[in-house]
């Protein structure tokens, strides 16, 4: 007998697992049972001291103590803690403006964590890559802002986004002639172009040519 399984089914299952919990986890802001199907926008929160796993099609992640994490099918979302996943689908972690993917189908093995800002990347099989993205970041005409963990290594970067675009030159103009030197200096002008004609003597002409 031979089973025919549309491709949108396929999808619907890998979006979707089961989730372990030792007893201190919180799922949608609710005590999780000790297994549990998890969906797409599934919020998990581990206690200190707890942890808890999921397993999906084709990967598997524990989810250290103290972490709050979002469930999004072949990719989470660290707000804070520690990730450790396996997996044969490129399952992916995204952390503020950086995002951690596997770059081969094989299966990938590697940890994330997010403390204070600083997110640590660690490959321990296969490569990683980490991406900055988003439009506040301007990098030179041919760079890359892709940085790749081989297996093995490690890297660390804060999870904050690149530095803020520089304002356009009109918006630079104008914060120039809003400031108070400007001030200053025009109404300096304005006194010097003043006294000009009307500290001149009153013999004197301001024009060249008397009439």
């Amino acid at each position: 007998m031979i089973v025919i399984v549309p491709v949108s089914l396929n999808a619907q299952i890998a979006d979707r697992g089961l989730i372990y919990s030792d007893g201190g986890t919180w799922l949608n802001e609710s005590p999780a049972p000790a297994v549990t199907a998890i969906f797409p926008d599934s919020l998990v929160q581990t206690q200190a001291g707890h942890s808890a796993r999921i397993n999906v099609e084709g990967s598997a992640v524990l989810i250290g103590s103290e972490t709050i994490v979002q469930f999004q099918g072949n990719e989470l979302a660290l707000d804070h803690g520690a990730l450790q996943l396996n997996t044969a689908r490129e399952m992916k972690v995204l952390i503020g403006c950086l995002t951690v993917t596997p770059i081969t189908s094989d299966r990938t093995q590697y940890n994330v964590t997010d403390v204070d800002g600083r997110v640590k990347v660690v490959a321990l099989k296969n490569d990683v890559k980490i991406h900055l993205h988003g439009a506040v970041r301007r990098s030179k005409q041919g760079s890359s802002s892709d940085l790749i963990v081989r297996e093995g290594e490690q890297a660390t970067r804060r999870d904050r986004c690149g530095a803020l675009v520089q304002p356009t030159q009109g918006a630079t103009d104008g914060a120039i002639l809003d400031s108070p030197w400007a001030w200053v200096t025009g109404v300096a002008a304005v006194a010097v172009i003043t006294c000009v004609g009307l500290c001149r003597p009153s013999d004197d002409p301001v024009s060249p040519s008397k009439p």
